[in-house]
């Protein structure tokens, strides 16, 4: 027998007013009914001023008061019971640095989820300063946050280390968004929701292999831990793979450091073999002539991180007769603009939202649990995709790389396996 309209309704004021904000989907799973039904009936409470409706959401009518400064941040003695956290009305503390559309597409992920639960949002935007998170994180618990997203810039390693003791002592449930501090360091246990950019650098460079480039360039930013886990991963991938006869890493923009200082020290990522490989110093100022390069390189392949530095160079070979793609494969790493060059980029598309979802959800998990009771750390990680456009193609001459055509002593020398600078990073 179909269950009367008003006891359906009955049950959705119930379990509402029981445990605060409840999605429709939610809702719809547990009283084995469509949500379009359950669509319809929170409609009908909402219009009746039973209870109150939000996107995907039906709240009660009266909203859990957001905690005091003083209030217990474990969650206990809470308007949901003892031991427990409702979202309704409370707050979570979101943290991410200003000038970073990266990020701040992580940011719209996360607030889908925090505002569907009902939970109230306090966005604090950290300026381009060494330390610049913590000041702002300790205002928010002051006024009462009962959770934190945060996204540290964390510029160089140095900076990172610094904050492992703060950010591991906060005393609320903490998410990283987009950061994975290294296994064994002093954050390994907090959880945390990022892209495999390992992976990603690995379609990046299993592309250009696949259309016949042996011979590729990455032109990387190093002031972000993305950067880093970039630079990393392609002289590893790279190495590794005998299609590659010969690769170099080269700094993307004279500002793709951390700066001068003591911010900048810290030690050579990949060990000596990337320090070895790489054309250019670390902190060299001086703006990459990217074309220049590709010819002494014999080069055809680039990957380009990120998106504003890739359109750049790509603009910067255009003015120096190298042609995309016909001269010379690009693939750019982040996928913001990308599709708006000249040609559109194919780029490695981390899921830069579903970053910031599958963060905030995790908090959420996180701070729904009984008291004293945190349960085992996650760290998540998404895979990134590659998205083809019109900036890769075949090479004309893999082999033989830039050389020019009808030189043969010229193109024996390319088809070597290992150029000597190529040897010489295998060198003690």
């Amino acid at each position: 027998m179909r269950e009367p309209v008003e006891l359906r309704r009955q049950r959705i004021l119930a379990v509402v007013e029981s445990r605060g904000a409840v999605k429709v989907s939610a809702l719809a799973a547990e009283l084995e009914v469509s949500v379009v039904t359950i669509r319809r009936d929170v409609e009908e409470l909402a219009r009746a001023g039973r209870l109150r409706r939000g996107h995907g959401v039906a709240r009660p009518v009266r909203p859990v008061e957001a905690p005091g400064p003083a209030a217990d941040r474990s969650g206990a003695g809470s308007a949901a019971g003892p031991g427990q956290w409702s979202p309704e009305g409370a707050t979570v503390a979101v943290v991410v640095p200003e000038r970073h559309s990266y990020l701040y597409e992580t940011l719209h992920g996360a607030r889908t989820v925090l505002e569907e639960s009902g939970t109230r949002i306090a966005l604090h935007i950290a300026p381009q300063t060494v330390g610049a998170e913590r000041p702002l994180v300790e205002a928010a618990l002051t006024a009462g946050a009962r959770g934190l997203l945060i996204a540290p810039r964390w510029r160089s390693a140095l900076t990172e280390e610094a904050d492992y003791r703060w950010l591991a002592e906060v005393g609320v449930p903490t998410v990283l968004m987009e950061r994975r501090p290294p296994a064994g360091s002093g954050l390994h246990a907090l959880d945390s929701v990022s892209s495999d950019h390992w992976y990603g650098i690995h379609l990046a460079i299993d592309h250009l292999i696949a259309l016949g480039h042996r011979r590729i360039v990455l032109a990387a930013r190093d002031d972000s831990p993305t950067a880093r886990r970039v630079r990393t991963a392609f002289a590893e991938i790279a190495a590794a793979r005998p299609e590659v006869s010969d690769w170099s890493v080269v700094l993307s923009s004279p500002d793709a450091v951390p700066g001068p200082g003591p911010e900048a020290a810290g030690p050579a990522e990949g060990g000596a073999s990337t320090a070895a490989r790489t054309s250019r110093a670390a902190h060299d100022r001086t703006p990459l002539d990217l074309a220049a390069l590709l010819r002494e390189r014999g080069a055809t392949g680039a990957v380009m991180h990120g998106d504003v530095d890739a359109l750049m160079l790509v603009q910067r070979l255009a003015e120096a007769g190298v042609r995309v793609p016909r001269d010379c494969s690009v693939v750019a790493y982040d996928d913001v603009i990308a599709g708006l060059g000249s040609p559109p980029l194919t780029a490695v598309s981390p899921p830069k939202a579903e970053i910031g979802r599958a963060a905030a959800e995790l908090l959420l998990h996180r701070l729904a649990r009984p008291a004293g009771a945190p349960g085992p750390v996650r760290r998540i990680e998404l895979l990134p995709e590659l998205k083809v456009r019109g900036s890769t193609g075949p090479a004309v001459c893999p082999e033989a790389g830039v050389t020019e055509a009808g030189d043969p002593e010229a193109e024996e020398a390319a088809r070597a396996p290992r150029t000597a600078t190529a040897e010489a990073a295998h060198a003690p």
